[in-house]
C-alpha cells in the first residue's frame, strides 16, 4: 500500500475591520444601538464601536469636528481607551447618532 502524498492547501485570511462594512448613517447608527441593547455592560466594546465608526467616517473630519486631536480620539476610542462623557457626546454629535434613553 502506497501513502500519497498531499501537499497541505495553505489558507489565506485577511483582518476583518467592520468600519468598511459601515458605509451609511442607518447602519453606524444601527451598529452603535446593538452595541448599547446586547453589551450594555461592556463599556470597552461600545469605546470600540464607537471608534470603528469613527473610522469609518474618518478620524481626521471626526477630530476637526469635536477639536480633540486624531491620535487623542485613536487612544480614547480604543479597545483600551477610557473616554471622557463629555468626549463621547462630542463624537457622537460629530458623528451624527443619537444616545437615548428608555425605560427598562
Amino acid at each position: 500500500m502506497s501513502k500519497s502524498s498531499k501537499t497541505p492547501v495553505e489558507t489565506k485570511t485577511l483582518p476583518y475591520d467592520v468600519a468598511e462594512q459601515l458605509r451609511t448613517p442607518e447602519e453606524m447608527a444601527a451598529y452603535l444601538d446593538a452595541w448599547l441593547a446586547e453589551a450594555s455592560n461592556d463599556v470597552a466594546g461600545i469605546t470600540r464601536a464607537l471608534g470603528d465608526i469613527a473610522r469609518a467616517k474618518g478620524m481626521s473630519q471626526i477630530a476637526r469636528e469635536t477639536g480633540l486631536s486624531r491620535e487623542s480620539l485613536y487612544k480614547a476610542l480604543s479597545e483600551t481607551g477610557n473616554p471622557s462623557f463629555a468626549t463621547v457626546l462630542k463624537v457622537t454629535r460629530a458623528l451624527g447618532v443619537r444616545l437615548h434613553a428608555e425605560a427598562g
